[in-house]
């Protein structure tokens, strides 16, 4: 059946992560569009509970190439941004008012991480509509107090998403898109389905078009270097790290 085109469609359609950008500045108007765009993103009770920290220097983003798992290009790309729950504004703001103020706990870092998200993705489309390629950098969840202490992030504040962007390489541009998932192993009507995720080694076979031996050996590869690694390790430490110091266990509130 032929569909109608829909450009925002198209263009979520055709997305895919870009990691080698040209040697070409972003206009600061079109930089603020990207940032605009995600002040207009969805967030709980409109209290926009993230913070974007725009990163230009360039000692800095070399250092945030090395802490996040040794990543070049992030040094090299136009655009980073580090996208950071924040309930510290909200926090001080009732304290002002209120004499009895609870503090903040896991809940409402959830809650931030949710809109920080949100906000995230939306500054990724709306670099995408503008012609920008991006990629996002899960490892800023690492090193939590190098970061903290990179960033200078007070009490409940704590980075969770990362995007770096710029004009893909005409190499880039051309890379064809990584394939996902098929709609139905994913989408689950009204309750969870465990017929359909125990279905995962077949979903791979349809997705990766790996069979037989060679299924195992990939995804004995992929848990080796995705999952039993010492990245992922860290991630996790480092993630428990900051869910303490936000709700006060690590002593640092």
């Amino acid at each position: 059946m032929e569909q109608n085109t829909n450009e925002t469609l198209d263009l979520l359609m055709k997305r895919k992560s870009v990691r080698v950008f040209e040697d070409r500045e972003i206009a600061e108007a079109d930089r603020r569009r990207i940032l605009e765009a995600s002040l207009r993103a969805a967030t709980a009770g409109n209290m926009t509970l993230y913070t974007i920290i725009d990163v230009k220097e360039q000692k800095l983003k070399d250092r945030l190439a090395v802490t996040c798992d040794n990543q070049p290009f992030i040094a090299t790309a136009p655009l980073v941004l580090v996208y950071c729950a924040d309930y510290r504004r909200w926090y001080q703001a009732f304290c002002q008012v209120e004499e009895v103020v609870r503090k903040p706990s896991y809940g409402d870092f959830l809650l931030a991480a949710e809109d920080t998200i949100i906000a995230a993705q939306t500054a990724v489309t709306a670099a995408d509509a503008l012609g920008l390629g991006t990629c996002y950098i899960g490892d800023i969840l690492e090193n939590y107090e190098e970061h903290r202490r990179l960033l200078g992030l007070p009490d409940y504040v704590a980075p969770v998403a990362m995007v770096v962007g710029g004009y893909p390489t005409a190499q880039q541009a051309a890379r064809k898109q990584t394939p996902r998932f098929a709609l139905e192993d994913i989408v689950h009507e009204n309750r969870y389905d465990l017929q359909k995720s125990d279905n995962m080694l077949r979903m791979l076979e349809d997705k990766e078009n790996w069979h037989g031996e060679e299924l195992e050996r990939r995804l004995r590869a992929f848990c080796e270097r995705k999952w039993n690694c010492s990245f992922s390790e860290e991630m996790s430490r480092s993630v428990k790290a900051m869910l303490d110091a936000w709700a006060g266990a690590g002593g640092q509130q």
